[in-house]
């Protein structure tokens, strides 16, 4: 340009249609026109919004047994979203496989292994490696995190079909029979649980018989705290978010992905009205105007039932119903974390909202949100009914209420086993879990699930309940107590539970993400590194955005502090190699 301002100005146009002449084209992958076809089949007349992109994913998932990226391209459009919004989405959950056009489609069927703790002790590895060597191109193998039944050590899943105390056999022989759907198990239905004298409870307190008030007030007094791992007093919360301004929403927790835990698994699989009605109890009472339900995706049959019952319950309600929605997750621990599942109910990735705000001030779409385990729920009904001193007499060694333990390892009778709060180890060993295993001595246990630490046998008195555990660095969680053996070395379990931490984690923040990779490393060799290990320990603790950073270097502390001879030498597994 000169000086001339009077000069026109001559643009090359061309480059802006696409450069050297070429007509502009949007950037991006373009959509299928055959799979945008089949997208809008899979999806029928469902709404487009925003939340259900996991719904979506899951029914063309279903339908193809993978992700096919021109279905992504696809949907993106349909839903009228970013592409990069549905594609983040699709590759952060572990049980989504999305495939390019040039890559191999997976086999049809998959089998996975679980490789966490319990599973581990049980023979995993050997089950693992024995279908690995069977060999079959229509199958593939791989392994897994905790799929929730490590009362049935060693487990697996053949396609949706969940397999306890799994052998080779077993396994195949479900996938030459084409057992790859989940059976649910027999359980009081709707018309038994009504029978039975189910919702009455919950008609009374709509009519009026009983007030919001008073119902809060019973739950305070029974003592009754969150069951999913955090503690925080039930009657408190309902009181603290119905006084939040309305809407407010109801988010129930049921990704219970903790390793070594299962009970809501347990009682969803027989009596699930029971948990229902505790839940409409509470939204009655804190005024809830939506109920959403999150339930993991490994939980295939509990899925099956609460579809069916809940349909039940909508054809022929007691009294009005607040609308309920039931979300399925995608395979991550991390969403068991409150607002990581909140996030997973928007349809977003699973990751951990900094706080504050606390959900029950901004939680689920913006509104102040109760949050639930559904083992919280469950004791609501009978709660209630009995009133807050039955609950709250139950305890021991001058603890309060019930536990719904879920034992597992080197006991003869793991499972759950509904006991006083504040029992010890030994006593639930020896009163609920019919002793040891024979040839097996109690060498140590994880009193609280993967991040709940690892303490002796010489520990083994400790009153098992809230805040009796943190004077030892330990923590009761989920009551997921696993047991150990002279066969087992905490170190090895140590390790396991990092390399667990390790692939859950979200990757948000980098004390987490970084940290519990770098500990892996560490804990592999034959002589561990503390000082470097003791700080990499103390930047989890301390930086980490939620809990799964935080509490994940409990168990290396663990080690150190209460299994020092496990580290003067490298230590093996019972089949004669590290464990890991």
């Amino acid at each position: 340009m000169n000086g001339n301002t009077n000069e026109a100005v001559v643009v090359d146009t061309s480059r802006l249609r696409g450069g050297r002449g070429v007509k502009a084209r949007p950037k991006g992958r373009h959509v299928n026109a055959e799979a945008l076809a089949d997208v809008q089949r899979l999806l029928g007349d469902a709404s487009r919004e925003r939340s259900l992109l996991i719904e979506h994913l899951h029914r063309i998932q279903d339908a193809r047994g993978y992700l096919p990226a021109s279905y992504l391209v696809a949907l993106a459009q349909e839903m009228k979203l970013a592409m990069t919004e549905v594609y983040e989405v699709a590759t952060f959950y572990h049980h989504f496989e999305v495939v390019d056009a040039e890559d191999t489609p997976p086999p049809p069927i998959t089998i996975r292994v679980c490789e966490t703790l319990s599973c581990k002790m049980a023979g995993a590895d050997a089950l693992r490696d024995a279908l690995l060597a069977h060999g079959d191109a229509n199958v593939r193998v791989i392994g897994a995190p905790c799929i929730g039944r490590c009362e049935q050590a060693p487990a697996a899943v053949v396609g949706r079909n969940a397999i306890g105390e799994a052998t080779p056999a077993k396994v195949l022989d479900a996938v030459k029979s084409g057992a790859l759907e989940a059976t649910a198990p027999p359980y009081i239905d709707y018309d038994a649980y009504r029978r039975d004298g189910g919702y009455r409870t919950l008609v009374d307190c709509v009519e009026g018989k009983r007030s919001p008030e008073q119902a809060i007030a019973e739950m305070e007094n029974s003592s009754l705290r969150g069951l999913g791992g955090a503690g925080f007093p039930a009657g408190r919360k309902w009181k603290i978010v119905r006084g939040e301004p309305a809407p407010r929403l109801m988010a129930v927790n049921i990704d219970e992905g903790e390793p070594g835990t299962f009970k809501d698994r347990f009682y969803l699989e027989r009596d699930p009205h029971r948990f229902l009605e505790g839940m409409l109890i509470a939204a009655w009472a804190v005024g809830i105007d939506a109920i959403y339900i999150y339930l993991r995706d490994e939980y295939a049959a509990c899925r099956a039932i609460l579809t069916r019952e809940l349909e039940a319950l909508s054809a022929n309600p007691p009294c009005p119903l607040p609308p309920i929605e039931l979300r399925r997750g995608a395979g991550a621990y991390i969403c068991g974390e409150e607002s990581a599942m909140i996030e997973s109910i928007e349809g977003k990735r699973g990751m951990p909202r900094l706080r504050p705000p606390y959900v029950a001030q901004v939680g689920l779409f913006g509104r102040p949100t109760l949050e639930h385990n559904m083992e919280t729920l469950h004791w609501v009904r009978d709660i209630l009914e009995r009133g807050a001193n039955w609950f709250a007499s139950q305890g021991r060694h001058g603890r309060k209420g019930l536990r719904s333990f879920s034992v597992s390892g080197r006991v003869k009778k793991p499972g759950v086993h509904l006991a006083p709060a504040g029992i010890t180890v030994r006593e639930l060993i020896d009163e609920f879990c019919g002793g040891m295993q024979d040839g097996h001595t109690f060498y140590g246990y994880l009193p609280g699930g993967a991040s709940g630490g690892i303490l002796p046998a010489s520990l083994g008195d400790i009153p098992l309940d809230f805040d009796t555990l943190q004077p030892y660095g330990c923590f009761i969680g989920s009551a997921a107590v696993i047991v150990l053996s002279q066969h087992d070395r905490a170190r090895d379990a140590a390790l396991n539970l990092l390399e667990f931490f390790a692939e859950e984690s979200c990757g948000q923040c980098t004390p987490c993400r970084v940290g519990t990779q770098k500990a892996v490393g560490l804990m592999e060799k034959p002589q561990w590194d503390k000082p470097l290990l003791d700080d990499l320990s103390q930047a989890m603790a301390d930086a980490s955005i939620c809990g799964l950073g935080q509490a994940a270097p409990n168990p290396i502390a663990c080690v150190y502090k209460y299994f020092p001879d496990e580290l003067a030498t490298a230590s093996s597994g019972p089949d004669g190699s590290q464990a890991r």
